[in-house]
């Protein structure tokens, strides 16, 4: 779409929608976030981490919280390969695989994805993926659990 935004100019600018927010309530208050600005953000920085952990042997584990009913710990991904989106936003892929060796792999759908943090040990490199999807009583999407859940991801220092 274009606009002119003033009667003296006779260049038109280009405007664009603003990106969608999203509303998350707690309580009686109800606040709108951008979340897919965040996803983008820790997405792009998650296939960069990716990249740089394909052909290694890595360990993974997922902790799903009080609503979950599986604790999966040190799941081992032998040398790692991810397979990348083949349609749709290659920036922001709504799933990830990670293969390893033997038909293992873990399959990570990104929707909720909202942030990355990285943790160095003695002995390992660890990265969690966070995920939210709202608070308790009013989750932003009512398909997935509410609150919190974490993707481990670990690599040991050779």
């Amino acid at each position: 779409m274009s606009t002119q935004l003033s009667i003296f100019e006779e260049a038109g600018v280009e405007v664009t929608q603003p990106e969608p927010s999203t509303a998350v309530r707690l309580g009686t208050r109800e606040r709108h976030i951008n979340l897919a600005r965040k996803r983008r953000g820790v997405l792009k920085e998650f296939m960069e981490v990716l990249a740089e952990l394909e052909g290694k042997d890595i360990h993974v584990g997922a902790y799903g919280g009080h609503g979950s009913h599986y604790w999966v710990e040190d799941l081992k991904l032998g040398r790692m390969t991810v397979e990348r989106p083949m349609f749709g936003d290659k920036e922001v892929p709504s799933v990830i695989v990670m293969r390893g060796r033997r038909g293992c792999s873990v399959h990570i759908f990104t929707d909720r994805a909202y942030s990355l943090r990285h943790q160095d040990y003695f002995g390992y490199t660890l990265w969690l993926l966070d995920f939210w999807n709202g608070f308790g009583e009013y989750p932003i999407d009512p398909y997935h659990p509410p609150g919190c859940d974490s993707l481990h991801i670990k690599r040991f220092n050779d």
